[in-house]
């Protein structure tokens, strides 16, 4: 039968009237629709409609590999989809033809068409055919291929329908992932501006680094984000992570010294890894959870400050080249907002200091030489007053006199060191109290918890206790041959009301001014 034939019979010549309205609302779509799912499902449905063809299916190229990512289908059951398998390669057969031909490709029979190499596993048995590239300049986007037609054979206006859905498919295809990238780099930007903005605002380096981790798994859609920095044995550590899952086992976890992946990592190259459960690179024991991954530089100004990690779970969509790069310029930016944080915070922490000594100055030169000055003046008149109540007030004016000197001189110390970050638990502040002491003291005090105190010792009962250490400790400086203090904190103590409690003892060896030995400071509140 000839073409002229064909377009004669119903279907075929100029598109029937019923055709119109159907053709121009699947090109009307594509200018109107930023959703290509949806729009490329439209168009293989108007085909398949509009060419009386039982089946179409539609498929999209993986740009990174060249093979089929994506196939929307029209005509085939649930079934029969899930039967086909896997996607075609695009490559081979009358799809492969395709993408060598112009345009496109009819055959009233593949079975005997030397071009076919038969139809894919799983699909019904078919025998008419016609296909067309997606295509955009000289682009190829995938294919688009329509079987078994209603009057068993297509014709030369099938043809010109299908080569119109093919351009438009193709412009559809063109137009999203220019949108889409368009979107993707404004979320990216938009993440490394709040996570520069976050950084220098931050309390510590450990809550810097699980930000940017944070940031920028949401970002790449990936199943973890983790940063590692270099150790002293010359591996590579996560010291921090970001997971929706469980994320038992993942900080701790290092490269070992000798990985192959460490000579890029620590000379600061990026490293993609198409399946980090196989890949030969990975040495990790979490390896097995994941597939795709990233693992960028964290680097500013030469210097290496970690690695940013960002695995996909087993089986996940493989990063794209936008992805890289994406990400690659994030981690770019994420490093440089980390050495200003740190910068911003180093000279924050140095005007504390200065602030720190010119207080230090200011109570050694005016306070602690005023008070010296008067507890001479009140021993001298203690002297002249020859006894009596008057003489036992001097002294006992003379005695706290003496004690502030030395409780001043102890905090003029602790200003002149370098300042740190306080301790969050009631066990660091115990410590960080007799620290402190120890440098006026010449020796450092033992010190024994007993009971879960960081979960038992709650305020204000907390800062009651450190209060009375305090004092504890300065009484023993005031006392002579000093050189040894024990401190125990029992939060497994009991009241005699048989309430629970918390109770603090501090005994020395020190002597008092009669030469008797002190009992020991013993204070206890209830829990």
């Amino acid at each position: 039968m000839t073409d002229e034939q064909r377009d004669a019979t119903p279907g075929g010549g100029i598109p029937q009237a019923p055709r119109l309205p159907m053709l121009l609302e699947a090109v009307l779509s594509v200018g109107t629709d930023l959703e290509l799912r949806s729009t490329l499902q439209q168009i293989i449905d108007a085909a398949t409609a509009l060419t009386e063809a039982r089946y179409g299916v539609l498929g999209v190229l993986d740009p990174e590999r060249g093979t089929i990512g994506e196939l929307f289908v029209s005509g085939l059951s649930d079934a029969e989809r899930e039967a086909i398998g896997d996607y075609p390669d695009g490559h081979s057969g009358m799809l492969g033809a395709l993408i060598d031909e112009s345009g496109p490709l009819r055959s009233d029979d593949v079975t005997t068409d030397p071009r076919s190499t038969g139809v894919p596993p799983g699909h019904p048995p078919t025998r008419s055919f016609l296909g067309a590239p997606i295509r955009v300049h000289n682009e190829v986007f995938g294919n688009i291929y329509l079987t078994e037609k209603s009057t068993a054979h297509f014709t030369d206006t099938d043809t010109a329908l299908l080569r119109i859905l093919a351009s438009q498919a193709g412009i559809a295809i063109g137009n999203a992932r220019l949108y889409e990238t368009a979107r993707q780099r404004e979320r990216w930007i938009e993440g490394a501006a709040a996570v520069t903005n976050t950084l220098l605002t931050r309390k510590n380096a450990a809550d810097a680094l699980t930000t940017v981790a944070e940031r920028a798994r949401i970002l790449s859609d990936a199943a973890a984000g983790v940063i590692l920095q270099p150790t002293e044995e010359g591996g590579m550590e996560i010291v921090a992570a970001s997971t929706l899952d469980d994320p038992a086992g993942l900080v701790g976890t290092a490269i070992a010294p000798g990985s192959p992946v460490l000579v890029q990592l620590l000379g600061g190259e990026p490293v993609f890894i198409e399946d980090s459960s196989t890949d030969p690179l990975m040495t990790t024991p979490v390896r097995s959870r994941f597939g795709p991954s990233m693992l960028l530089p964290l680097q500013s100004g030469g210097r290496l400050i970690g690695t940013l990690a960002l695995p996909r779970r087993r089986g996940g969509r493989p990063y794209t080249a936008t992805d890289r790069l994406l990400a690659s310029q994030f981690a770019s930016q994420a490093a440089l907002a980390l050495v200003l944080a740190d910068s911003q915070h180093d000279r924050e922490q140095l005007a504390v200091y200065e602030d720190r000594d010119r207080i230090a100055r200011d109570l050694h030169d005016l306070v602690v030489q005023r008070l010296f000055a008067t507890e001479m003046m009140l021993e001298s008149t203690r002297r002249r007053a020859g006894g009596g109540e008057t003489d036992e007030l001097l002294g006992r004016a003379v005695d706290e006199l003496d004690s502030t000197i030395q409780e001043v001189r102890t905090t003029i110390f602790a200003l002149q060191q370098p300042p740190a970050e306080a301790p969050t638990t009631f066990r660091g502040q115990v410590l960080r109290e007799t620290r402190g002491a120890a440098s006026v003291l010449g020796f450092q005090p033992s010190v024994h918890f007993t009971g879960a105190v960081d979960a038992l010792v709650r305020e204000p009962v907390g800062e009651q206790l450190l209060a009375a250490l305090r004092g504890a400790l300065a009484a023993a400086h005031r006392r002579t041959g000093v050189s040894e203090i024990e401190v125990e904190v029992d939060a497994t103590a009991v009241l005699p009301d048989g309430r629970a409690a918390v109770r603090l003892t501090v005994d020395d060896d020190g002597r008092e001014r009669d030469g008797s030995r002190p009992p020991a400071v013993i204070w206890q509140a209830p829990l």
